[in-house]
């Protein structure tokens, strides 16, 4: 671990036990009882104590200590620049389908960072690899317990995994999932399909060597390869016939599994099931969506979430609304019904368009990878209505800006009309007329 600088308070809550000693935007914490802050979670670890010293920084000021005692479970109400203190642990593979590598410049700055920080992992369920951790990385995770991790395997087998990792030297990612079980720390995995690379027989034996390390391993998401326009590495994406060949190979695996573990264990990515027209399994085949930020079980939520809405709407919220819903071109046809429906309850116009993805390309179909741009260009010439509806997954995390940088706000006022955002059609149900 490299040295930490310590983080940077951005706010501090008011009546807080922080603020009652002093504290204040702009510090730095550098130590909690003598231990070095590198990321908030050294600091949630770390302050679990009752009895605290925190050394801090000031502006103009030399170090200082500040000590205070807090109650079991009292937070100190500090809030923090940054979630890491000592900067985003690199990516160092060179994966040949990495989207990274495929991107256009111009979008928001922070997506052209290749991270492989098994603390961001922790935090927030990003997939990484395993493949850059020292000893001190593997003490720190058993020591506070960083459960769970999100794993990108790919493929089980050392010298294919190294091949589409584009790492010179292969790791034997079984034997570091079993030092993570060792430690008590559990995993969900990821393969991300390439075809002609860890398909078949390959994808078959991955699946088998990950199963066998349940319960270490919670889940197991094959994911279709993503492709832009952009890319240059020969590869070519899946076509509907063998995604729907993997789902329905996925599907037996999830029964076997089911009898002799008790869950499903492996999860098809919902563009599988769009790519080939299939409806997707139901809600209890998922067992909870453990891999629902990775495009697993989305479309199922959005139809349960339908299903229960359109029963229990009050009639003071069916208004005569004219209202256009924006989406990737993949999820469109399943849409286009639901909106039927809902156009009915609410006894207004409802149209779907269907955004083709012509930033990234043509083999980028999904509502999360829409540009604000695509998304004027689309609608523009067409009669909108009251309101434009865009989908939550074409912001950022915060929910402020598009892929290519766009506040919603330049959004709304290219559009020339009131511009919402929304995760589901129940969002839409309640929008204020």
């Amino acid at each position: 671990m490299s040295a930490s600088s310590g983080g940077s308070v951005a706010r501090v809550e008011a009546g807080s036990l922080a603020e009652a000693a002093g504290v204040r935007p702009g510090d730095c914490i550098l130590s909690i009882n003598g231990h070095a802050l590198h990321d908030v979670i050294d600091f949630r670890f770390y302050a679990a104590e009752e009895d605290l010293e925190l050394k801090v920084v000031r502006k103009g000021t030399p170090a200082f200590r500040v000590h205070l005692m807090r109650q079991y479970g009292e937070d100190l109400g500090l809030e923090f620049t940054d979630t890491t203190f000592d900067g985003i642990r690199r990516c160092r593979n060179r994966c040949e389908f990495c989207f990274i590598h495929q991107m256009p410049p111009g979008l928001r700055k922070t997506l052209y960072v290749r991270d492989d920080d098994y603390r961001l992992s922790f935090l927030y369920g990003n997939f990484v690899t395993l493949t850059n951790l020292s000893e001190g990385d593997w003490a720190r995770i058993g020591e506070q317990r960083l459960s769970p991790l999100y794993v990108s395997v790919h493929a089980s087998d050392a010298g294919l995994r190294a091949r589409l990792l584009g790492a010179p030297d292969p790791t034997d990612v079984l034997s570091q999932l079993r030092r993570l079980g060792s430690l008590g720390i559990h995993a969900h995995t990821q393969i991300v399909v390439t075809p002609g690379l860890n398909d078949g027989a390959a994808l078959e034996r991955t699946v088998a060597d990950l199963a066998a390390l349940h319960p270490t391993v919670l889940s197991i998401g094959v994911v279709p390869v993503g492709l832009t326009r952009y890319q240059s590495c020969g590869l070519r994406p899946v076509t509907p016939a063998e995604a729907q060949r993997l789902t329905q190979w996925i599907g037996t695996q999830q029964r076997s599994y089911r009898r002799r573990l008790g869950v499903g264990l492996v999860y098809a990515a919902d563009e599988l099931y769009l790519l080939s027209e299939q409806a997707p399994p139901s809600q209890r085949s998922y067992d909870g969506f453990p891999q629902l930020a990775n495009g697993i079980g989305l479309t199922r939520r959005l139809l349960e979430d339908w299903r229960r809405s359109k029963r229990h709407v009050p009639p003071a919220r069916r208004r005569h609304r004219r209202l256009s819903l924006v989406c990737g071109t993949l999820i469109a046809p399943t849409l286009r019904a639901l909106a039927a429906e809902l156009a009915t309850l609410a006894r207004g116009r409802l149209q779907v368009v269907a955004v083709a993805n012509l930033f990234f390309g043509s083999t980028v179909t999904v509502s999360g990878l829409l540009v604000a741009q695509d998304v004027v260009a689309a609608l523009r010439g067409t009669e909108l209505g009251d309101a434009v509806v865009v989908p939550r997954a074409m912001f950022d995390a915060a929910g402020q800006v598009t892929l290519d940088d766009w506040p919603l706000a330049k959004l709304e006022s290219e559009l020339g009309v009131r511009t919402v955002v929304a995760d589901t059609l129940s969002d839409v149900l309640r929008l204020e007329p």
